[in-house]
This record gives structure tokens, C-alpha cells and sequence, in this order.
């Protein structure tokens, strides 16, 4: 039998779950915001995992995979502690919006300080209360508004325990990248918490897709830490595509944009991946891959000016078949429901 969980002033015992919410700020209108966690704290001892969402306010499909985990039938035979914060950045999350109402971007805000900007202050809550107290973590983004983005996890170089924990989620790509300054995975790295991130889908707009990889990522991951059994958690369908490195293929020139690829193809070196027309038809220029590998993301907007990111190009660490990688990739992306019939698909 482990000891409660305490978090702000609440005391969760074995076996309980309860929603906490943590004071913020108050709007200039009186209202108070807060920063609320659900916490599932198991009966037998085991590690300590958060999972968060809407750091980026108007990235809501993470809001809706938390949502779905917290209804999932094997935590109810949880070991350890699960803190799910399905929005971090309120704000944002009411006014439809990526950043803070100072217009700061919360990610590049790490680690904040308690006396700094509203920003800093809710960074600083969040990494010191919910974060450092953890020893995994799983951080849902999606791409911004007007663009989308392949299931995929992101993992900083050189870490062997997050390598594995990024295989046991099995989203269809896993991306090796560098950490920014001021982002949470660089303030989680700091102390010593195993951080994964998980990009999917478009800014204010749901993907079934998405949503079901990163479920069932997110309860892979918790088996592989031996926080649930296996019971009840879907099998990756298929090996992650692994990725060194990756490029945006920018607009060569302003005009109306049509493609010819989407997210999840493979694409091979020259490949036409769209052609960007002026309004008259007079000019067209074509949008060619700068290598082979997979496209992990793409705009959805046809207008574009020159140096617009178009399509983001991953390129596989090691060479790949490409027609029996796309079957892959369409079995990846045909996961099969997780849920009841109550669950709107």
C-alpha cells in the first residue's frame, strides 16, 4: 500500500482520484484561473507520470486524448501516480489562441519565476508543482492553425530510456530533435524527468487519428514504465519510422497552392510534392522534396507567400522499401477504435 498523494493542499489516498486546481491568477475582471491536474494515485507503489496538454492554447486535440485516458479501464489497476493536466494554458485554451494575453509563447517560457511575467508565473507553477515531481512525462501538442501534422514523437538525442519509451509508444514516426531554449522538455531535461513529446493534427480542430495513437502511445508508454498491465492496451501496429533529421519545404513563390502528397506519404528525392500557380495561371512553380523520407507535416492553407513552410520532409535513419512502408503507414494510421460505442468516431 503507497502514502497519499498530496498536491497543493489536497491529500489523494491509494486508490482515489481527484481533480485538483491550483491558483493561477486573477482576471481583471475578478475571475480566478487555475491550473487543474487529475490525479489517479494507484494502491501499489510505482512511478510518478504526468501527461499535459494545451500549453498551446488552441492545440485542443491533446485536451481530448487526455480526456479519453482518463476514461481508460486500466488505470483502474494503476501502479503509481498518473497527473493529467488536460489544459496548462487556460488563456489561450478561452480566447482560441497559441499564446498567453501577454502574447508570450508559454513553451519558450521555461522554467519562469513565481515574481516574473503571468507567463513566467504559470510556467514556474507548473514546472515546480506538477513537473519535478514526476519521473515521466508525456507533453500533447499539435501543429498550429492551418497546418497538420503526422502522429509522431519527438525525442532529445542521446537519451537511451527516452529511446525506449518513445519505441514503446510506437506512434508511426519517431523524430530525433533538439530541445529549445526556454520549452518544457529543456526544464523537464533539467530535472531529470524523461520527457516525450507528441505532435498530431491541427490547431482548433479534432483528428480521430490522432486522438487513438495518442491514447494508445500514452498507455503503451505506462506499460513499458510497469505502471498497467497489458490487458486492455492495443498493440502498435507496426514498427516506428525512425528519423534523424527532417526539413520544411518553403514556398518558392507566392500564389495558389496545390498538393499533390500528404502527410504520411513517402516521397523520394525531386519528388513533386505541389505546385504553386499565380491567380492568372500565368506562372507555376513546382514544390519539389529536397530528399527522401516521409512527410510528417504540411500546410492546409492554398495561399501562400513566398517562404511559407509547405511540407516538413523526415528522412528515415535507415533506407526503407518504399511501397511496403506505406502499407505500413496505412496500418499505422487505421488503428482500430479503443473505445465503446458511446465514443463519438
Amino acid at each position: 500500500m503507497t502514502t497519499p498523494f498530496i498536491l497543493g493542499r489536497t491529500r489523494i489516498a491509494p486508490g482515489a482520484r481527484r481533480t485538483v486546481d491550483l491558483p493561477v491568477s486573477v482576471l481583471s475582471d475578478h475571475t480566478p484561473v487555475t491550473l487543474s491536474a487529475h490525479v489517479v494515485h494507484g494502491r501499489r507503489p510505482g512511478p510518478v507520470m504526468f501527461v499535459s496538454a494545451a500549453i498551446h492554447g488552441d492545440e485542443v486535440i491533446g485536451v481530448e486524448i487526455v480526456r479519453r485516458l482518463l476514461r481508460a479501464a486500466p488505470l483502474d489497476r494503476l501502479a503509481g501516480t498518473l497527473i493529467a493536466v488536460p489544459i496548462v494554458n487556460a488563456f489561450g485554451f478561452l480566447n482560441q489562441s497559441r499564446y498567453m494575453p501577454d502574447r508570450r509563447d508559454l513553451n519558450r517560457s521555461f522554467p519562469g519565476h513565481a515574481q516574473g511575467s503571468l507567463a513566467g508565473r504559470l510556467a514556474d507553477l507548473f514546472l515546480t508543482e506538477i513537473v519535478a515531481r514526476c519521473d515521466i512525462g508525456i507533453d500533447l501538442h499539435s501543429a498550429a492553425v492551418g497546418r497538420t501534422n503526422l502522429p509522431q514523437i519527438r525525442l532529445t538525442p542521446g537519451n537511451a530510456r527516452l529511446r525506449a519509451l518513445g519505441a514503446a509508444f510506437g506512434a508511426p514516426v519517431t523524430l530525433m530533435s533538439k530541445v529549445r531554449e526556454g520549452s518544457l522538455r529543456e526544464a523537464a531535461e533539467a530535472a531529470g524527468v524523461d520527457l516525450l513529446l507528441y505532435e498530431a493534427g491541427e490547431g482548433l480542430r479534432f483528428d480521430e487519428v490522432a486522438a487513438r495513437a495518442g491514447v494508445a502511445g500514452i498507455l503503451r508508454v505506462m506499460q513499458a514504465a510497469e505502471m498497467i498491465g497489458a490487458r486492455g492496451v492495443p498493440r502498435a501496429r507496426g514498427a516506428s519510422v525512425h528519423c534523424e533529421r527532417s526539413t520544411w519545404v518553403r514556398a518558392p513563390s507566392g500564389g495558389l497552392l496545390r498538393t499533390l502528397k500528404a502527410s504520411g506519404d513517402y516521397v523520394t528525392e525531386g519528388t513533386v510534392l505541389g505546385l504553386v500557380s499565380d491567380p492568372f495561371g500565368d506562372v507555376e512553380a513546382e514544390v519539389r522534396a529536397p530528399a527522401s523520407g516521409i512527410i510528417v507535416g504540411r500546410t492546409n492553407l492554398p495561399v501562400v507567400n513566398e517562404g511559407d513552410a509547405l511540407f516538413h520532409v523526415a528522412e528515415p535513419a535507415r533506407p526503407v522499401h518504399h511501397e511496403t512502408a506505406q502499407v505500413e503507414m496505412a496500418e499505422h494510421l487505421d488503428a482500430p477504435a479503443l473505445f465503446d460505442e458511446d465514443e463519438i468516431i
